[in-house]
C-alpha cells in the first residue's frame, strides 16, 4: 500500500517577476483568437527558454500575466532586458504587439508544492501597475542586492500607495544603457576600505499588530535605501541583516559577522494609536552610541510619520557618520591617507576660510586625485574648493580657476551621474560663478531628485532662488536644508545665504537677524561680511555696519566694491542697486 505524500512547505529568499501584457483586454476584444495564441507563442518560444538560461522558471500563469522565479536578483533583470531588447530589435514579428511590463521584488517566499506564496509576491503584482508598457519596475532592496553588476540607469518613482500591502515600497524604474555608454560604471568609492560601513538592523517590534512588524520592516527598508545613496559610506543590504531580527548576539559580535564598523539599532512601541520610534547608531570601535533619537507619531497618518522618520534619520546619520570619521582622519599625515580620506581631509580643513586652510585642502585632494583620477567625490570636492576660492575672492586667477572649477564638476557627473553631491556642485557653479541661476535650477531639480533628503542641494537652491529675487521660495528651501541638518558644518553659508533672501525682500531687520547668526558661526566668512555690512547701512545702523565693513577690509584689503558687484550674480537690477548702495555707505572703497 503505497503511503500518501506529505506535503512540504518551505520558505526561500526569491527573486520574483511579475509580466504581464499591456493593453490586453484592448488586443482580446480586436481579435480574441489570434491574441490568445500570440501569447501563448511568446510564452513558450521566448519567455520560458530564455528564463532557464538565468535560472529562472515559470511559477504561475493567469490570463495576460505571468509570475517567474529566479533565484538571484541579477538574472531576474537580466531576463526581463533581454525580452525587453528582443522585442525591440524584433519590431515587424506577429509577437511585437505584446508589450510586457516587468515588475521584480526580492522577498522571502513560501513554496507550497508547486506553488509560491507571500507578501513578496503580492508586492510584485501591485507594483507592476506603476511600469509603462516595456518598462522594468524594481523595488529599492532588489535594487540594493543588484547594486553596479547590471549596465542600466536607475530613475526614482518613488513611494507609491499599493492596494492592500501595509507598507511603503521604493520604486525604481530601470532603464538599459545604450550601446555608446560604458556599462562599467567608475564607482572607486566602492573600494576605500576606509569608507565607513554601516549596518542597519532590522526594527524590533513589540508584542501586539503585525501591522507594526510591516511598519518596522518599511521604515529599516526605506533607510538602507535613503543611506544607499550617499558616497560617504558603504551600507550592507537588508538581505544580509534579515537573519538577525530575532536577535540575542551583542551588538560586536553582529558587527563583526556583517564586517562593519556603525550599527543602527532600532524598535517600534506601540501604545494605543501612538507608535514610537527609537534609534541610536553605535560606533563598534567605542562601544558607545554616538547618536540616539525617538520619534512619536500616531497610526491614524502612518505613512506621512513613515516618511517623516526615514528622512530625519538619514540625514542624521549622515552628519554624525561625517563628523565621526572626520574627527579619525584630522590629525594624520595626508601622505599617510587613501582617496576617500583625503577628501575627508580636505573638508574639514576648507571651512577654516585661511590661506593655510584653503591651501591644505588643494594638497590632501590633489592627493587624491594622484591616487585615484577617477574619484568622482575628489573631482566634485575640488570644484567646491574652488567655488570657495573665487567666492571669498582669494583666487590669484579667477579666470583660470573659474575653468578648473567647471572642468572638475563636468568630471565628477561624467564618472558618477548619480552622485547628489557632484549635481549640487555643477548647479552651484553655474549659478554663482557663471552666473547662470535660472540654469542652475534645472541641475538643482535633478540633484533634488536623485536624493531628495539632500540638505545641502536644498541649501544651495535657496541661495539660487535668492540670486533671481525668489524671497518665499528661496526660504521654503532654507527651512527643508534647516530641517534635515540642524548641526550641519555649512549651517554658517546656509544662514548667509537666508540673510541675502531677506535682503531681496526688502526686510533688513530680518536679513541682519540671519547674518548675525552666520557672522557668529564663522567671523572669516567674507560672503556674510559682505551681506551683513550692506544690509546694517541700509537699515540705518551706520556705526556696526563701518565695524563690519573694517573686518571685511582685514580679511581682504583690496576689496572694491565695483570688482565686486561686476561679478556677483544677482539677477534684479533693484537687487544689485540696493546692494552697492549698501557697501558704500558701510564705508568700503568703490
Amino acid at each position: 500500500m503505497l503511503q500518501e505524500e506529505q506535503s512540504a512547505t518551505s520558505r526561500y529568499l526569491t527573486a520574483v517577476v511579475f509580466a504581464d501584457v499591456a493593453g490586453f483586454s484592448r488586443l482580446m476584444a480586436d481579435d480574441d483568437i489570434g491574441t490568445t495564441r500570440r501569447w501563448e507563442e511568446l510564452r513558450r518560444t521566448v519567455l520560458i527558454p530564455l528564463a532557464a538560461r538565468f535560472g529562472g522558471r515559470l511559477a504561475e500563469f493567469a490570463g495576460d500575466a505571468i509570475l517567474m522565479a529566479f533565484p538571484s536578483v541579477v538574472g531576474a533583470l537580466n531576463w526581463a532586458i533581454e525580452v525587453q531588447g528582443m522585442h525591440d530589435e524584433q519590431p515587424q514579428t506577429n509577437l511585437s504587439d505584446l508589450q510586457l511590463r516587468f515588475a521584480i521584488n526580492v522577498e522571502d517566499v513560501v513554496i507550497d508544492g508547486d506553488h509560491m506564496l507571500g507578501d513578496g509576491i503580492n508586492i510584485a503584482s501591485r507594483i507592476h501597475q506603476a511600469a509603462n508598457p516595456g518598462q522594468i519596475v524594481i523595488t529599492g532592496l532588489a535594487r540594493e542586492l543588484v547594486g553596479n553588476r547590471v549596465a542600466v540607469h536607475y530613475r526614482d518613482l518613488g513611494t507609491p500607495r499599493l492596494k492592500n500591502i501595509n507598507r511603503i515600497v521604493h520604486l525604481y524604474a530601470a532603464e538599459p544603457m545604450d550601446g555608446s555608454e560604458d556599462p562599467i560604471l567608475h564607482h572607486p568609492y566602492l573600494e576605500w576600505t576606509s569608507r565607513p560601513a554601516v549596518a542597519v538592523l532590522p526594527f524590533r517590534c513589540g508584542p501586539g499588530d503585525s501591522a507594526d512588524e510591516y511598519f518596522g520592516s518599511g521604515i529599516t527598508e526605506d533607510i538602507i535605501t535613503g543611506l544607499s545613496r550617499s558616497r560617504t559610506m558603504h551600507v550592507i543590504a537588508r538581505a544580509s541583516t534579515l537573519r538577525f531580527v530575532e536577535r540575542t548576539d551583542d551588538i560586536r559580535d553582529i558587527a563583526a559577522q556583517l564586517g562593519v564598523n556603525y550599527v543602527l539599532d532600532g524598535s517600534v512601541r506601540r501604545q494605543k494609536d501612538v507608535l514610537r520610534i527609537s534609534a541610536q547608531l553605535v560606533s563598534v570601535a567605542e562601544n558607545r552610541s554616538i547618536w540616539a533619537e525617538h520619534f512619536d507619531g500616531s497610526t491614524q497618518d502612518i505613512f506621512d510619520f513613515q516618511d517623516s522618520i526615514v528622512t530625519q534619520v538619514v540625514a542624521s546619520l549622515e552628519l554624525r557618520l561625517r563628523a565621526a570619521e572626520t574627527a579619525r582622519v584630522r590629525s594624520r599625515p595626508t601622505a599617510s591617507l587613501d582617496a576617500y580620506d583625503c577628501v575627508l581631509k580636505a573638508a574639514s580643513q576648507l571651512y577654516d576660510f585661511s590661506d593655510d586652510s584653503f591651501r591644505l585642502s588643494g594638497l590632501a585632494l590633489e592627493r587624491a586625485l594622484t591616487l585615484d583620477p577617477d574619484y568622482a567625490q575628489a573631482h566634485a570636492f575640488s570644484g567646491w574648493r574652488l567655488n570657495f576660492l573665487i567666492g571669498e575672492e582669494r583666487s590669484t586667477d579667477p579666470v583660470r580657476d573659474r575653468a578648473r572649477a567647471f572642468d572638475h564638476a563636468r568630471r565628477a557627473i561624467a564618472l558618477d551621474p548619480g552622485d547628489a553631491f557632484s549635481q549640487v556642485v555643477a548647479a552651484h557653479l553655474t549659478s554663482f560663478v557663471a552666473g547662470r541661476p535660472t540654469e542652475a535650477m534645472t541641475i538643482f531639480d535633478t540633484a533634488l531628485s536623485i536624493d531628495e533628503n539632500s540638505a545641502l542641494g536644498w541649501a544651495m537652491s535657496g541661495i539660487t532662488m535668492s540670486y533671481l529675487g525668489h524671497r518665499d521660495d528661496a526660504m521654503k528651501r532654507f527651512r527643508n536644508a534647516f530641517k534635515l541638518s540642524p548641526f550641519d558644518w555649512l549651517n554658517f553659508s546656509w544662514w548667509c545665504g537666508a540673510g541675502m533672501a531677506e535682503f531681496v525682500g526688502g526686510d533688513y531687520p530680518a536679513a541682519a537677524s540671519w547674518l548675525h547668526k552666520a557672522h557668529t558661526a564663522n567671523p572669516r566668512y567674507a560672503a556674510t561680511l559682505r551681506m551683513l555690512a550692506a544690509t546694517l547701512a541700509l537699515d540705518g545702523n551706520d556705526t556696526e555696519a563701518r565695524a563690519v565693513a573694517q573686518q571685511l577690509l582685514a580679511l581682504d584689503s583690496t576689496f572694491s566694491v565695483d570688482r565686486f558687484m561686476s561679478w556677483y550674480p544677482l539677477a534684479r537690477d533693484e537687487d544689485k542697486t540696493a546692494l552697492r548702495e549698501g557697501l558704500l555707505l558701510a564705508g568700503l572703497p568703490a
